[in-house]
């Protein structure tokens, strides 16, 4: 993304609200505006947008980053700094926040940041683990927390009824492959055979949950 002054040149030419961010040779963006030029196909509209939505996601990836740094270098200037952006406190201690919980190598650049504070309160196990899952299954951030709501409730609903022991047949390959899966997803195997089943219980109850409409329920 290339940064020109007001007037096109390089660097700042006045307050940094006239500055003007260039997303490409269609589409020019001042503070107040996006500005595109009357000859934008329909192709260069859609990626024009794809870039917004990148930019817009990032950004609090790039704030919560910010504001660590700061906090860490300048401690004593660091409420005054974040002053400068106009943000409400609370909202930029949460971009913090969620930047402390996942390291930069930990983020997926496949998902929003918004998937990652869905699984922020878990351990950095489970974090990893549902995060594959989303990227695996292409879930957006509500299907993702569809997801972790009916584990969370299958998991109460599991330790509220007694325990069984189910005895399954598997050929030795199977075991191997499942044992691989289940390091891989740092897990026992028994815990990972009953994630993944929960997993697919869960999937199936969700999506009958959505076949069915006020209609298919009956009056009372």
């Amino acid at each position: 993304m290339e940064v020109r002054g007001a007037h096109g040149s390089n660097g700042s030419s006045g307050p940094n609200r006239t500055r003007r961010l260039s997303i490409d040779g269609k589409a020019t963006t001042k503070r107040v505006g996006l500005f595109l030029a009357s000859d934008t196909t329909l192709d260069e509209w859609r990626l024009i947008g794809r870039e917004i939505g990148v930019i817009h996601d990032a950004s609090g990836w790039w704030l919560g980053d910010w504001l660590v740094y700061g906090q860490e270098r300048y401690p004593e200037r660091y409420r005054q700094a974040i002053d400068e952006t106009g943000l409400d406190y609370q909202t930029l201690r949460n971009y913090a926040w969620i930047a402390r919980r996942f390291e930069m190598h930990r983020r997926r650049d496949k998902l929003s940041i918004q998937h990652h504070v869905e699984v922020a309160a878990l351990s950095e196990v489970e974090q990893d683990l549902w995060l594959d899952r989303a990227e695996h299954f292409s879930w957006s951030r509500n299907a993702l927390r569809e997801q972790l709501k009916a584990t969370r409730q299958a998991t109460l609903e599991s330790s509220a009824s007694p325990r069984m022991r189910l005895n399954v047949e598997i050929t030795s390959e199977q075991r191997t492959s499942w044992t691989l899966a289940a390091q891989d997803a740092n897990l026992e195997l028994n815990e990972w055979i009953n994630s993944v089943l929960d997993e697919a219980a869960a999937a199936v109850a969700s999506r009958h949950a959505r076949n069915i409409g006020p209609s298919d329920l009956g009056s009372s």
